[in-house]
Formats: C-alpha cells, sequence, structure tokens
C-alpha cells in the first residue's frame, strides 16, 4: 500500500514537474531578454531544474506589458521642447520612444564631493514650504540618515506633505521603526517591492533604483548618491565612496515628479491629488534658501524600466556609442555590459574614438569586480582606456558623448542597470554643464591607475564562470 502510494506521488510530482517546466519555459520565451540570458536560464531550469526552477520564480522576472499596465506607464509630456531641426541626435533619437525632446530654461548644478552632497540636501529639503517628495534605494539608519530625519520630522511637523519612498531591497536592513517620528509628525513612508511575492511575478529581480528628491514641485535633486553615510559626508566623518549628485530647477522637474508619482502610486496604492502634483504658474526659479544654482540650459529626463517601453538607456547608450566622433566616456561603480555594448565599445575604440571607461579599482560587490575584466580587456585590445580609481569606492554614475551630450543619473553601465531596474537619467545638452562634467571626470582620471593586467588561468576560469551566470540576473 505505501509502496504504491509512492509510486503514484512519484507520477503526479514527475508530471506536475514537467508542465511547470513547460510553463516556466514558455515564459521565458515570450520575455524580452538578450539570448544570452535566455539561454542561461534554459539550460539551468533543464539541467539543475530543483535549483533553476525556484530561482526563475524568484529571481526571473523582466518587462512584460501585464506588468507595466499594473504598476502604470510613465507617460512624460511636454509643450516646451525644443524645435526637432535644432536638437542634437540622440534628442531625436529619443523622441521615437515617445520621450518628451529636450527643453531649454534651466538651472543647476553637480554636487561632487561628500560634503557637497549632504549640505546640498539639507539645504534642498530645508527650503521646502509645501512638499518634500523623496525616493532613493538604499536609507542608512547611520548618523546621515538620522540628520535627513529630523529635517524630515520638522518638515512635516510644520505641516509640509512629506513622503518618502525606499526601495525594499536596497533598504531591507532599515527598520520601520526608525521612521518612526516621522510617520507620528504626519509624513508617509512606503517600501517599494516586496522581497516575497508569488510566482511568476519576479519582482524580487525588479528594483527601484532611482534617487529622486524634489522640493515644493520646483527644485530637484537627483543622481546616484543614496542616503548614508557611503554618500555623504558629515563634518567629523567624510563620506565612504565618492559619488556625485546634481540640484536642478526648471521646467524638466515636472518629469521628474511624474517619475515620482508613478512610482509612489504603485508602491502605496494612493493617487497623489492633482492639488499635489500641480507646478507652480510662477515658471521663475525658487528665490528663496538659494544654493548657488548656474544656468544648466538644456537637459532631457529619460526613464527606464518595467514601467516604460523599450530599454531607452541602453539603447540610447549603444546609439551614442556608435555615433560617437571623438570620445566616449564612462564612469561606473560595475561594468557588466552585454554584447551589443561592448562589441559597440570594441568597435569605437578601433576606429580611433577616444573610449574610456573608469571605475573603482575594488568595488563593493565581488561578482561584478570578477566578470567585469573580459569585456575590459577586449575593449583595452581595440585601443580603449581602462582607468581604475584608487583612493576610494566610486559610485557616481556618468556618460560624456563628444562635446555634444552628458548623462549624469542613478543608472550603472551594468546589465541589471539597463535591462532590469526603475532608473532615471538627465541628459545635458548645454555646453557650460558638459565643460562642468568633463571637468568631475578628468579630476576623476588624475586619481586612477591606468590599464588592465593580463589574467592568469585561474582568473580566467572564473571570470568565465561568473560570466555564465551573470545573464540570469
Amino acid at each position: 500500500m505505501v509502496t504504491a502510494l509512492w509510486i503514484i506521488l512519484s507520477y503526479v510530482f514527475f508530471i506536475a514537474s514537467f508542465l511547470l517546466g513547460v510553463v516556466l519555459i514558455a515564459h521565458i520565451l515570450l520575455q524580452k531578454r538578450p539570448p544570452s540570458g535566455t539561454i542561461s536560464w534554459l539550460l539551468i531550469i533543464l539541467f539543475l531544474p530543483y535549483l533553476g526552477v525556484p530561482l526563475y520564480l524568484i529571481f526571473g522576472g523582466r518587462k512584460m506589458q501585464r506588468h507595466i499596465n499594473r504598476k502604470g506607464r510613465i507617460d512624460l509630456v511636454s509643450d516646451q521642447q525644443i524645435p526637432g531641426d535644432e536638437a542634437a541626435v540622440i534628442d531625436r533619437f529619443l523622441r521615437t520612444y515617445n520621450i518628451p525632446g529636450a527643453e531649454s530654461g534651466h538651472r543647476g548644478r553637480l554636487c561632487r564631493t561628500g560634503d557637497e552632497i549632504f549640505e546640498s540636501m539639507k539645504d534642498v529639503l530645508k527650503s521646502a514650504r509645501q512638499s518634500i517628495y523623496l525616493s532613493t534605494f538604499i536609507y542608512q539608519s547611520d548618523a546621515v540618515g538620522q540628520a535627513i530625519l529630523e529635517i524630515l520630522v520638522e518638515k512635516a511637523k510644520a505641516g509640509v506633505d512629506v513622503r518618502l519612498l525606499m526601495d525594499g531591497v536596497g533598504s531591507l536592513h532599515t527598520r520601520s521603526r526608525f521612521f518612526k517620528p516621522l510617520t507620528e509628525a504626519g509624513g508617509k513612508i512606503v517600501f517599494f517591492l516586496p522581497v516575497l511575492h508569488r510566482p511568476f511575478r519576479g519582482r524580487t529581480n525588479l528594483r527601484n533604483h532611482r534617487k529622486i528628491t524634489i522640493v515644493d514641485n520646483r527644485r530637484v535633486m537627483a543622481g546616484g548618491a543614496n542616503i548614508g553615510i557611503e554618500s555623504m559626508s558629515l563634518p567629523q566623518q567624510p563620506a565612504q565612496w565618492k559619488d556625485l549628485a546634481f540640484v536642478m530647477e526648471g521646467p524638466a522637474v515636472r518629469h521628474w515628479l511624474s517619475v515620482f508619482a508613478t512610482d509612489w502610486e504603485f508602491a502605496a496604492k494612493e493617487t497623489l491629488s492633482k492639488e499635489q502634483l500641480k507646478i507652480p504658474d510662477d515658471p521663475g526659479f525658487i528665490k528663496q534658501d538659494d544654493i548657488g544654482l548656474t544656468k544648466a540650459g538644456i537637459v532631457q529626463v529619460v526613464p527606464s524600466g518595467p514601467d516604460v517601453d523599450g530599454d531607452m538607456l541602453h539603447d540610447s547608450l549603444l546609439t551614442m556609442i556608435y555615433s560617437a566622433q571623438k570620445r566616449f566616456w564612462t564612469v561606473t561603480p560595475y561594468f557588466v555590459p552585454d554584447d551589443a555594448l561592448c562589441q559597440a565599445l570594441t568597435l569605437a575604440a578601433r576606429r580611433g574614438v577616444d573610449v574610456r571607461v573608469v571605475m573603482p579599482l575594488r568595488s563593493n560587490h565581488i561578482p561584478p569586480d570578477i566578470v567585469r575584466g573580459i569585456p575590459l580587456r577586449q575593449i583595452q585590445a581595440a585601443g580603449g582606456k581602462i582607468m581604475f580609481y584608487m583612493p576610494k569606492m566610486l559610485h557616481a554614475k556618468v556618460v560624456l558623448v563628444d562635446d555634444e551630450v552628458a548623462v549624469v543619473g542613478s543608472a550603472n553601465m551594468d546589465i541589471r542597470s539597463l535591462l532590469l531596474n526603475y532608473e532615471t537619467a538627465m541628459f545635458v545638452y548645454s555646453a557650460n554643464a558638459i565643460s562642468e562634467v568633463e571637468a568631475y571626470i578628468e579630476d576623476l582620471m588624475s586619481h586612477t591607475r591606468c590599464g588592465i593586467a593580463e589574467a592568469s588561468l585561474l582568473r580566467t576560469l572564473s571570470e568565465n564562470i561568473v560570466r555564465l551566470i551573470s545573464p540570469l540576473l
């Protein structure tokens, strides 16, 4: 009797496993992935099903229409974009993705050090009179996080509409009770996407990596810096990382507001009212509590992730690499490009473009430090320059193409940022702002070690093993 029951259960388990495998394979084939990622998932499910199936159910999510429909598509609208015949090549390209064209009439500045980032964040928050909408990947409960929280609490007590959105994985180690003073003062906090979820949604793999702070719907601070001592400096405690952020005012602030609003609605199940989303009638800049902003000119806001059609940041990078005539410089903490980006950079270097990749000598994650060796050596062999920042962990994300465009935002030059995460970047087309970005990168380069050494047999083996796994995530 026991033997018969065991045979029946084994048969049922076999049939169920087979059907689940068929469903998962169909799900993989329907998703928009690079071929290497699709093949990797198929192989691990076919040959290691007991490992591959649960991994895919947790981490296998990619951009699908029903996810876009469930979250809500970001819809940026503008009637102030510059004429198409005056727009840069990449600007015109992005418009084909229904992204509003670049707009003029902005001012802003880069925050290039931990001191500047922390002081600018405090000044921006203290200038709030009506609202503070803050989105971050990581909010650390350290001295920096405490200092920022105190300002948020003070503003909430004063009647300012304070809303704090954090990623569920990035801020996983920050307990909700840390934010109790803010909720007691009337502020609202929400974590974006839970770690655990129902099968087939793949939400654990889709993280909100955006860093956006909007004050009074008129001033935005964004870039790559999280809230914490890693990116921001205290008077007696320097930032652990070298990071970059920016503060900006002007017409494009409403696009950052639209991005935050759709993220908040999805995470909090609460729609911001028309009054909360209203842009001040006065088109001028904030007069009080000025923080030294200068003319930034022409900018374009570009979101990317599961809530937009296509992979705009990835495709725009490809376009910029192939269209570059003089230089393509990129600063990134993690360099894990897909085959298309790696080939584009290699070909650009071969045709004489000044290709430079600036990254930390060692990042805070071991796997990307291992897998980056293969593409870096390919680019170096083609004539590109590989530059390792020496003083500390480099967390800035910057791209500079010729003298035409600079990109500053939250996305790394890796598969996760460009094909999975929710990200946002600012494309800058004004000469003075591009020069400021150029000066920032040149300062980084003055503290780098050039060149990547040939790999040993053991290193080559480890790089190729990790490279096989990287497309899975």
